[in-house]
This record gives C-alpha cells, sequence and structure tokens, in this order.
C-alpha cells in the first residue's frame, strides 16, 4: 500500500514538473518575398529577337533597384542624353521635365575606368565580338583562343545590342551593351563595360538616336543629378574588389561592323 502512495506522489511531481514547464514557441514561418509585379514580369519575360531566344529574367533579379523605372533627375543635359553612374551601377535615359529612364547595370573594371563625354554613332543587334590585340597581348591563355571572335547570339558577352562610344571619330572602346550573366546586373564585376539585362538593351537601343551624348560620371560625382539642385549628395562609395567571373562573361573587345546604325 505505502508503495503505491510512493508511486502516486512521484507520478503527481512529474505532472505537476511538466506543467510548470513552458511549452516551445511555435516556429514562424519566414516572411514571403514580395511578389514581383506582373508588369514588370511582363517587361522581363522571354521574347524572340532577330531569330534568337531571349530567356526570361529569374524573378529573384527583378528587384527594385534593378528594374527599368522612371525617376527624378536633375541635369541640363538634353532629352535623349544618357548619363551612366558607374558607381551606382545606374544608366539614366534624360526625359523632357527633371526626369529620366533609369536602367540597373553592371559594371566592370573598363567601365569605372571610363569618364567623360563621347556620343554614340551606331548601335549592332547581336553583335559579334573578339577581344583586343592588347588583351591577348596581357592574357594569352584567356583570349588567344578566342582571337577569331565569336558570332552574336545568346552566348556573345555583348548579349542582344550593343551601343558603341566614340569621341571625335575615334572609338573609345567603351560600350553600353546586353549580358548573358543577369545575376551580375546591380554588381561591380571584375571586367566589362556597362551591362544591362537584355530585355533593357533592346529597349534603350530602341529609344536612342544616332549621335547621342553620353556622360560617364567620375567617383566624386556619384549620385548626380538625384537630388535637386542645391542638395548636397551622400558621401562618394567606396570601391569594392569585385567578384572573379569567368572569361565567358567577359565583356569589351571589339565587334565587327554589321547591323544596322542608329
Amino acid at each position: 500500500m505505502m508503495r503505491s502512495l510512493t508511486r502516486r506522489k512521484a507520478l503527481a511531481l512529474v505532472l505537476a514538473s511538466a506543467a510548470c514547464a513552458k511549452a516551445p514557441a511555435p516556429q514562424q514561418p519566414p516572411a514571403p518575398k514580395p511578389a514581383v509585379p506582373p508588369e514588370v514580369l511582363a517587361m522581363y519575360a522571354a521574347t524572340e529577337d532577330g531569330g534568337f531566344h531571349v530567356a526570361a529574367i529569374d524573378p529573384k533579379y527583378l528587384t527594385p533597384r534593378n528594374i527599368r523605372q522612371e525617376v527624378d533627375y536633375w541635369t541640363d543635359a538634353p532629352p535623349g542624353s544618357i548619363v551612366v553612374d558607374p558607381w551606382l551601377r545606374f544608366l539614366y535615359l534624360i526625359q523632357p521635365g527633371n526626369r529620366a529612364l533609369r536602367y540597373g547595370v553592371a559594371v566592370g573594371d573598363e567601365g569605372r575606368a571610363f569618364s567623360g563625354s563621347a556620343h554614340i554613332p551606331y548601335s549592332r543587334n547581336w553583335p559579334s565580338w573578339r577581344p583586343t590585340e592588347n588583351m591577348i597581348m596581357d592574357q594569352p591563355e584567356t583570349y588567344g583562343p578566342l582571337r577569331a571572335g565569336l558570332p552574336g547570339g545568346p552566348g556573345n558577352p555583348l548579349g542582344a545590342r550593343a551601343l558603341y562610344l566614340h569621341r571625335g571619330n575615334k572609338d573609345t572602346f567603351y560600350r553600353i551593351h546586353g549580358t548573358m550573366d543577369p545575376a551580375s546586373i546591380g554588381q561591380a564585376t571584375s571586367a566589362g563595360c556597362i551591362r544591362l539585362f537584355n530585355q533593357d538593351a533592346i529597349d534603350l537601343e530602341r529609344r536612342v538616336r544616332s549621335g547621342a551624348r553620353v556622360v560617364v560620371l567620375e567617383q566624386h560625382e556619384a549620385g548626380r543629378g538625384t537630388v535637386p539642385p542645391g542638395t548636397l549628395l551622400p558621401p562618394p562609395p567606396q570601391q569594392i574588389a569585385p567578384p572573379a567571373i569567368a572569361p565567358e562573361q567577359i565583356a569589351g573587345g571589339t565587334a565587327a561592323p554589321g547591323n544596322r546604325q542608329i
């Protein structure tokens, strides 16, 4: 009888202890990622262009800072001009009334080394590409096999469109072009000029006229135009060492004549 009572007391103590123990907090589900608006998905959907397939952009890359959009922009550059901010990684196509179409871009070393004014005498649809002689001399193992160049197409590092920047009658070898690497948009990369989503490169090329002026900002000018005149700009961003990038993602070099002039 005593043994039975002892067991009952022990069981009661266990139940009491369990009642006092805190129940584990329920697991909170992760916050859902904001859905990409359908109109943005439509802008970056798959399409056919010039006999080539342009793949849809993965929605995870369609962040608010990357997508094409109209924004306030204060500049004395005339409508139709392009301002490139390689430090904040945006390209602005100037519109009337202190507005601009803003495109997210990726910028390589070549893009950060060029600044000042130029103009666009022509563009190319699905341009071919070949490395310059200097590129071959500097990195023969990487560029030597590509001496003959690559034909235009989805595998070409210049993407669906290339706009060529000249000073006077001389090619600067600075390009604004599409990319086969959408993950790079918004990033500082190790090589290449100014790259856009292929859908944005197609859109920009349609809007730009032959002779359009281009201004590429220096580092201390980063953010210029994004605030009204007389407003202080934020401190210029520090240049961050870019990630490594595969040779097949490198753009620059030269392009063979062809396609149409704009």
